[in-house]
């Protein structure tokens, strides 16, 4: 007899449909599995045996032959437990199979037969939408998951006899679930730029850099408030739209990281792996691609701290990613592309000690050892990093008064209201929504600047050191400075305030 359940397995962050075919004939005990089952698929055998036999389930063992369709991909995971169950139990006469077509099956099984969640609904109830499937059964936890689907019937069960009953006719009630409330529910950020003393100059330049979609670096002695200034990053950025979050959403489903109880990312994720990050950690990668550092922090914050730290190859892999906005993995049997559009947040000591810049601490390092510090951090890497500001140690004034500054949901609206004017700006350009993503073209369309702008820039170049590169990126930071203003044109005021965003550009001076 044979039996065909509905499944489905991730690729990349998308999902595809997964026939589990079950053949079940007389003869020598048997089980063997094909479709390029991987390690925890193929140790499914033992769990659903068990869990049909705990469940109250009584099947003669004989010759069984699965197959997992299509044949040519790999499958990882334990998401095919619950179809092979019910399979097996379709050609044991005790479910029918009349409905089996419309319903996707999803679940690991544990040995007494309850249902537990597994990774990557989101995407799988995309795709069970997408193909017109009428309904989807998975575990309660990935219940609110599944749901964010908006398309098929979402059924949570509990366990396999829960589902065989429903297999049989019983009646449920789907489960219900309102996007939007969702949605709304969880754009709160805990944190805000009130929280941060003093270091007015930095939330404005982290104010611009959000503005104009520019990757930043921030550099200062330690304590001086890096972290906590870039932490605070993503809350002055733009509400992610509903279809960013839902994006989002799937990476995060893809690699596990869902918090049982949130079904959707809502607010804009940040993210600061250690120092100690292999390449794979934070590109992506493993003998089966999993998405990276880069594509957790897809619309959000890749925050990295003591950025001289990271080992040369780590930060060379940024460059794609930087680039592209997205990453693409490739390993001998598969090539897997996972998004990465991300806001660069760094921050870095002015030496190798800490204290070139702190007026309360001597520096003991040479301008050998500052030079070498400094380029551990390559010139490709540095040249897509548009603002570069100075950092100091916090005064005692500012940590013993009153909090000062301006709320986060402040800075934030005139931040929109910038993005706004880009992108009615570039709405005839493809993959342009910010400043940072301009091109040589369109600097020189845009980013017109009058006389005396022109002697500042000449100034910055041959008197304080800036290399030529910095020129693009000074007129695309003015740029984006004068939309924050509200200028349609870029006046030497706003340049003047760009060029202070080079530090690093500057030669090192003891």
């Amino acid at each position: 007899m044979l039996a065909r359940v509905l499944s489905a397995a991730v690729l990349g962050i998308d999902a595809y449909p997964v026939c589990v075919e079950v053949h079940r004939e007389g003869g020598m005990p048997l089980f063997s599995m094909v479709g390029l089952p991987e390690g925890a698929v193929r140790e499914a055998k033992d769990r659903v045996f068990a869990a049909i036999k705990n469940s109250g389930f009584s099947i003669k063992v004989q010759r069984f032959t699965v197959n997992l369709a299509p044949a040519d991909i790999r499958k990882e995971g334990s998401a095919f437990d619950l179809p092979l169950a019910i399979g097996i139990l379709v050609t044991s006469g005790i479910v029918p199979d009349s409905y089996l077509d419309q319903v996707l099956l999803l679940g690991e099984l544990s040995l007494d037969g309850q249902l537990r969640p597994v990774k990557g609904v989101l995407p799988m109830a995309v795709m069970a939408r997408e193909k017109g499937i009428r309904a989807v059964v998975v575990p309660p936890e990935n219940a609110k998951e599944a749901a964010l689907a908006d398309g098929p019937e979402v059924y949570p069960m509990a366990s396999l006899a829960e589902t065989v009953e429903f297999l049989r006719g019983a009646r449920r009630e789907p489960f219900r679930l309102d996007l939007k409330e969702v949605f709304d529910q969880n754009r709160h950020y805990p944190i805000d730029f009130t929280d941060v003393r003093g270091q007015e100059h930095v939330k404005r330049a982290l104010e611009v850099a959000a503005a104009g979609g520019h990757n930043i670096i921030m550099i200062g002695p330690p304590g001086s408030g890096k972290t906590m200034l870039a932490k605070r990053l993503p809350t002055i950025l733009p509400d992610m739209t509903l279809e960013e979050a839902l994006e989002t959403t799937k990476i995060h489903s893809v690699a596990g990281l869902l918090p049982p109880d949130t079904a959707l990312v809502a607010t804009r994720p940040f993210r600061a792996p250690h120092h100690t990050i292999s390449d794979a950690g934070l590109i992506g990668g493993g003998h089966v691609p999993r998405p990276g550092e880069v594509s957790l922090a897809h619309h959000g914050v890749l925050f990295l701290d003591e950025l001289p730290e990271f080992k040369r190859n780590v930060l060379e892999v940024l460059r794609q990613p930087l680039e592209d906005g997205k990453v693409t993995i490739s390993r001998a049997s598969i090539s897997v592309t996972y998004p990465a559009k991300f806001m660069l947040a760094a921050a870095m000591n002015p030496c190798p000690c800490g204290y070139l810049t702190d007026p309360h601490h001597e520096c003991t390092c040479s301008l050998p050892q500052i030079q070498r510090y400094r380029s551990r951090i390559s010139g490709p890497l540095l040249d897509r990093i548009d603002i570069h500001i100075e950092v100091p140690a916090v005064p005692y004034e500012d940590l013993a008064g009153k909090p000062t500054g301006e709320p986060s949901e402040v800075i934030r609206q005139r931040v929109i209201r910038a993005r706004q004017r880009q992108l009615e700006r570039f709405r005839n350009y493809r993959n342009i929504f910010c400043n940072a993503h301009m091109q040589t073209r369109e600097i020189r369309k845009f980013c017109q600047v009058d006389e005396e702008s022109q002697q500042l820039l000449r100034m910055a170049i041959t008197r304080l050191g800036l290399s030529a590169r910095a020129y693009d990126r000074i007129l695309k930071v003015a740029r984006t400075i004068a939309d924050l203003e509200g200028e349609e044109r870029i006046l030497s005021v706003h340049v003047s305030e760009a060029i202070q965003y080079r530090s690093l550009d500057r030669d090192v001076h003891l």
